[in-house]
C-alpha cells in the first residue's frame, strides 16, 4: 500500500508563495503517477499538476503553468508543489495523490488515483 502525508499549507497574500510537500511511504511502480489536486467550498475537485515517477515528466493546468512547480526528492520519497504569484482564486484544501499504474490519459482524472492524503488547507488573501 501507498500511504500520503502532506504538509505547508497556511494563510498567503496575494502575490506570495508556498510550498507544499507529499512525504511518499510505501511501493511504487514504474508507472506511478503523483497528483496534486484541489477543491474549493461549493465546487469540485480539480486537477492541478502531476509527475511521473520514474521519468520526471509533469502536467499542469493551464490556470497554473509558469506559476506552480511539481517536483520530488527521491532519496526522502517527497514530492513537492511550489506555488507562486498565488491569486485569490488558488484558495482550496488541496490533496497529494498516487495512482500506480498511470497512462497519459488517466492522470488526468481524480477517480483514477486510488491513494490520498488528508488534504491541506491554502487560503491567498489579504
Amino acid at each position: 500500500q501507498v500511504q500520503l502525508v502532506e504538509s505547508g499549507g497556511g494563510l498567503v497574500q496575494p502575490g506570495g508563495s508556498l510550498r507544499l510537500s507529499c512525504a511518499v511511504s510505501g511501493r511504487t511502480f514504474r508507472n506511478t503517477a503523483m497528483g496534486w489536486f484541489r477543491q474549493a467550498p461549493g465546487k469540485e475537485r480539480e486537477f492541478v499538476a502531476a509527475l511521473i515517477w520514474s521519468s520526471s515528466n509533469t502536467y499542469y493546468r493551464d490556470s497554473v503553468k509558469g506559476r506552480f512547480i511539481i517536483s520530488r526528492d527521491n532519496a526522502n520519497n517527497t514530492v513537492f508543489l511550489e506555488m507562486n504569484s498565488l491569486k485569490f482564486d488558488d484558495t482550496a484544501v488541496y490533496y497529494c495523490a498516487a495512482q500506480l499504474a498511470s497512462t497519459t490519459q488517466s492522470i488526468w482524472n481524480f477517480r483514477m488515483y486510488a491513494y490520498w492524503g488528508q488534504g491541506t488547507q491554502v487560503t491567498v488573501s489579504s
